[in-house]
């Protein structure tokens, strides 16, 4: 076959990506070119490895997973970036080109995971005597290659198999349908306000966003002072407005808008949340389990779905009598300031703000302007070089990028070599860019075909405030935590020292582990030391003020056991949803949502909530079944932060060696060993949730 043609940028893997050179038009050739290939050096390797067994000889790691190795990382590098940018610059001309080639890439997937002279030869390099001479991180990828090719059907019978391979294609279609579907809900609301009533107690730099969205939607004359002010729901609109803005009347419509995008019309995403869940049943049952949530945990630390539960219910415990006396006090306390009637969930962010910034003497707002981007930027650097002896420095114009906000990175090591790099896209774009946070793969670090390893390039993705006028970006601590979380993630992925490109970086770990290296990093955003390094007035210079910090690190535990609980009613009903075939139940997935909510929430959603509509994590993204992943992670974050603490923060030399041995074993080891194993070795001791109650403010129900 012969060889394709290098002018597609989704065939120059290895590289850092072209996207100057990138077209729309590129993808549909340029995919199906790929996999044709692909499938000409899968059918190789088969034939190789079964001419090998008639002949008796025994599999070599170089013959079977080197080879595996390079196919993933050729189909990763091409189909990643189509996938990245219909997260960061999604059109409809890219929509139809992703959606015209999906099928053949999940077609490819499963023929490969499902090939049998492969499984076999896994089989035998398991059970054979090379095994013994591996490594223990080329053992542990044995085995979770032989973990998902039992997962993708295998050791189907090829009826069974036909009807697997159908309902994958059908849930990546479903998946992303769900999320344009979110997306264009979101895009399709907008609010022009036009009175000062209608704007009253919000920010300026609300009101200056605001008006700008107003200008990009042809009311040329909008400022800040005078509107109109086009509100949306977007989070940096939206979140401010609904803790600030005065009018009751504009929290209850954006409310309803927020809870039920994507819930009705054109857009409604139930029958299609209702057909992923039906698809996921029927095949995790193909494969042998009880239920999709079996079927998600078997693959994860947590050992079985019971202690899932357990975990679940002990933090529900030390939360919900907290989460019950948040709302009598919030109820009083809106009573007391004039509200008339019942407290609604539409009043729970304004009077909560009211209540905070009362109560600890400042505001969200008081904070943005010392959280200039580029100072925040600075001080997580200065950071990541105090715990993990690396340097961050800018290297803009080193590599093509997807938009003029996008920045790129080089990470150092303690002499300057470079170790790894990365792409910032920080700003929010409603317009093209899908909502939340993330970080990504561009290129995973690997030894196959080099001289050496190859460093390891990420894209974080963050949707935080845009500069405004002349302002620069100012961020809110929520953005702050934000950053430091994706970062922390980046720094997993960029600093492993696992050479194997099937287990390097956040590659091979456990859902629900991998949440622990950027759960740990929010901490540092409560360290006094560390939170007034990275602020700095955008106008001044001058730090955060010291009583400022005090008020921010007594604030972290208002309102605690509400937010647990949040994440629990999450979690619980993600569980719930997959752990039962709702045909037979007669429920729909709103009456889970309901009974769910009994348990874990204080005020319960109102009737016509379709959250579950915009629940991208578990319907277009990797968490079904495994929302519970943050708090599972956030025990073992919390308890590995608590090794800080014990060390002690102002120590520098203790907190620099320990984060040396952070770096040494939990972004170091990568998936090439057990999650658990790698936090004993940092830790001394298998994990425990103290730490994460007591930072909490909570305390243990086991206690």
């Amino acid at each position: 076959m012969p060889a394709i043609a290098e002018a597609n940028p989704l065939h120059l893997h290895g590289a850092l990506p072209r996207f100057d050179l990138f077209e729309i038009e590129q993808v549909t050739p340029g995919i199906r070119d790929l996999l044709s290939e692909l499938g000409g050096d899968l059918s190789a390797l088969e034939a190789s490895l079964e001419a090998r067994s008639k002949e008796g000889g025994e599999v070599s790691w170089t013959g079977l997973i080197d080879p595996l190795e390079g196919m993933s990382e050729r189909l990763g590098f091409g189909w990643g970036l189509v996938g990245h940018l219909m997260g960061v610059q999604n059109s409809e001309s890219l929509r139809e080109a992703h959606s015209s080639v999906q099928a053949d890439v999940v077609g490819f997937g499963l023929r490969l995971a499902q090939s049998r002279p492969i499984f076999e030869a896994l089989e035998a390099l398991r059970d054979g005597s090379v095994f013994a001479t591996l490594d223990a991180a080329q053992q542990r990828i044995i085995e979770s290659l032989l973990r998902e090719a039992r997962h993708a059907g295998v050791g189907l019978a090829d009826s069974e198999r036909a009807r697997f391979n159908e309902i994958q294609a059908e849930l990546a279609d479903l998946g992303t349908r769900f999320g344009n579907h979110v997306l264009d809900a979101t895009k399709a609301f907008g609010l022009t306000l036009r009175s000062d009533d209608e704007i009253a107690g919000t920010p300026d730099s609300l009101r200056q966003l605001a008006a700008q969205n107003a200008r990009e939607n042809g009311e040329e004359g909008a400022s800040p002072e005078q509107g109109p002010w086009r509100i949306t729901l977007d989070a940096p609109v939206l979140m401010p407005f609904l803790e600030h803005g005065e009018c009751r009347r504009l929290r209850e419509q954006l409310y309803r808008a927020y809870v039920t995008r994507a819930g009705e019309g054109e857009l409604d995403n139930t029958p299609l949340i209702e057909g992923i869940l039906s698809l996921r049943q029927e095949m995790a049952g193909l494969l042998g389990f009880e239920s999709y949530a079996a079927l998600s945990v078997d693959s994860k630390m947590a050992p079985s779905v019971s202690v899932v539960d357990e975990l679940l219910e002990q933090l529900r415990g030390a939360s919900i009598d907290a989460a019950e006396e948040d709302l009598g006090t919030l109820r009083n306390y809106a009573s007391e300031k004039g509200l008339v009637g019942a407290l609604e969930l539409w009043d729970v962010g304004f009077y909560s703000e009211r209540l905070r910034e009362e109560r600890f003497d400042y505001s969200e707002e008081e904070l943005r302007p010392y959280f200039p981007m580029s100072r925040v930027l600075d001080g997580l650097f200065a950071l990541a070089e105090r715990l993990f002896d690396v340097t961050i420095e800018a290297a803009d114009g080193d590599a093509p990028v997807w938009h003029p906000d996008v920045r790129f990175f080089r990470v150092c090591d303690e002499a300057g070599e470079p170790l790894a790099a990365f792409f910032l896209d920080p700003f929010s774009r409603p317009e093209d860019k899908r909502g939340g946070a993330w970080m990504d793969e561009c290129l995973g670090r690997t030894g196959l075909g080099g001289d050496g390893p190859r460093e390891a390039v990420a894209y974080l993705v963050c949707n935080q405030t845009p500069p405004v006028g002349n302002k620069p970006s100012l961020m809110s601590f929520d953005e702050v935590l934000t950053l430091f979380h994706e970062f922390g993630h980046g720094l997993q992925h960029m600093l492993t020292r696992v050479d194997y490109g099937l287990a390097s970086g956040i590659r091979n770990i456990e859902w629900d582990a991998v949440e622990l290296p950027s759960q740990f990093m929010e901490n540092w955003c409560y360290q006094r030391e560390t939170l007034l390094g990275l602020s700095g007035h955008f106008e001044t210079g001058e730090p955060l003020p010291v009583e400022l910090f005090d008020k921010i690190d007594a604030a972290r535990t208002f309102r605690a056991g509400s937010g647990m609980l949040r994440q629990l009613y999450f979690a619980t009903m993600d569980l719930a949803l997959h752990r039962q075939d709702l045909a037979h139940t007669g429920e729909s997935v709103f009456d889970v949502q309901r009974r769910v909510a009994e348990r874990t929430t204080v005020l319960p959603p109102l009737l016509e909530d379709r959250f579950l509509c915009s629940f991208g994590h578990i319907f277009a993204g990797g968490y079904a079944a495994g929302y519970y992943s943050y708090k599972w992670a956030e025990v073992l974050s919390a308890d590995a932060f608590s090794a800080f603490e014990e060390a002690g923060l102002e120590d520098a030399d203790a907190v620099s060696e320990t984060g040396r041995r952070f770096r040494e074993t939990v972004l170091a080891l990568g998936g090439g060993t057990t999650p658990m194993e790698v936090f004993t070795a940092f830790r001394g001791r298998e994990p425990s949730p103290d730490a994460l109650l007591r930072h909490s403010g909570l305390v243990s129900t086991s206690a």
